[in-house]
């Protein structure tokens, strides 16, 4: 027997498919969107006294591996290494992600070559050294290793250090609250903030004379540099250095409040407490909501806001604010 569909058949079933097809189509992109929605925002703050043995750099070291288990499992998960949609369409928590980054990885380098050791030429710490290492792995890496894998390593030897801080029977792990070694890294501090405070600011563009020798007769640098130059941000790029900055205020934020606690004798003994909460009072600006649903970028004092001038402003403040608390630490 043979069969056959009609005309009026074989149009209607194509229409099915059609529909079936357009709304499966339909329902993955309001899926996509969501997830988008869901995963475009950024961790609250955390209290870094929570849960921690107050012994001397215990707030430090937990606030690092709490801000590691943020990185890696807030909405979403880490998304800076995600190939398919909808993180691989984000750029805004990314650029935050690397904001973070970037500051453990400052800590992390100077937990394992000065607040952990007494003097130059005392042994590094194992779990440290192996952290250090860990953070500074490639922050976009999909696979062979996983970024999320190496990064957690690096949480998890930072555990065992605090771990073995709060153990008594294990002295070998040690954090030596000294204004040298808060100079140190606030030093660090000021560089990052600093190169924030010049990528924001030049949103707007601004010409820039070359000083990279005043102050020095006898200086010099390799090549010949540019007197006078004209300094933009690129348009596309404008709101990835704002959430990158953005999240560095956001880790520096709690590490500050961690070393608060961890240097507070130091601090009190310079009088310097009230300029370290000045810098946290400045960066507590940062984190501001936006109410804006894009970065604007208008000019300077034109008809449109600025987002990245308003923070720029914050960790100019802010920088200058650890200048002066270096300068005090400094003091005898």
């Amino acid at each position: 027997m043979k069969w056959t569909l009609r005309r009026g058949e074989d149009s209607g079933t194509t229409g099915l498919a059609l529909r079936v097809g357009g709304a499966l189509v339909g329902v993955y992109l309001l899926g996509v969107l969501f997830f988008w929605w869901w995963w475009d925002s950024e961790p609250d703050s955390f209290d870094v006294t929570r849960e921690v043995q107050a012994v001397t750099g215990s707030h430090t070291a937990a606030a690092m591996v709490r801000m590691g288990r943020i990185l890696l499992d807030k909405r979403g998960g880490y998304l800076s290494n995600d190939l398919f949609p909808p993180s691989v369409w984000m750029d805004n928590v990314p650029n935050w992600e690397f904001g973070v980054v970037v500051q453990m990885r400052d800590m992390s380098r100077v937990l394992r070559a000065d607040l952990s050791r007494s003097q130059s030429q005392s042994t590094e710490d194992p779990d440290l050294s192996l952290a250090e290492a860990k953070f500074f792995f490639n922050n976009a890496s999909w696979i062979f290793p996983r970024t999320e894998d190496e990064y957690g390593d690096g949480v998890d030897y930072l555990e065992r250090y605090l771990a073995r801080l709060s153990d008594p029977e294990q002295p070998d792990a040690q954090f030596y609250a000294r204004a040298d070694n808060l100079r140190t890294w606030l030093i660090a501090v000021e560089t990052r903030l600093g190169s924030l405070s010049q990528r924001l600011s030049a949103s707007v563009g601004k010409r820039q004379l070359d000083m990279a020798l005043s102050g020095d007769p006898a200086a010099s640098q390799s090549t010949p540099g540019v007197g006078d130059s004209q300094l933009k941000t690129s348009w596309f790029e404008i709101d990835d250095v704002f959430y990158e900055a953005r999240g560095q205020a956001w880790a520096l934020l709690h590490l500050l409040e961690a070393v608060e606690r961890d240097f507070g004798a130091v601090l009190d003994d310079k009088n310097a407490r009230v300029s370290l909460r000045q810098i946290i009072r400045e960066l507590e600006g940062t984190q501001e909501t936006i109410w804006s649903p894009m970065i604007l970028n208008g000019t300077g004092f034109g008809f449109v806001a600025n987002h990245s001038l308003v923070m720029a402003s914050y960790i100019s403040r802010a920088n200058a604010a650890i200048i002066d608390l270096r300068a005090l630490l400094a003091q005898g």
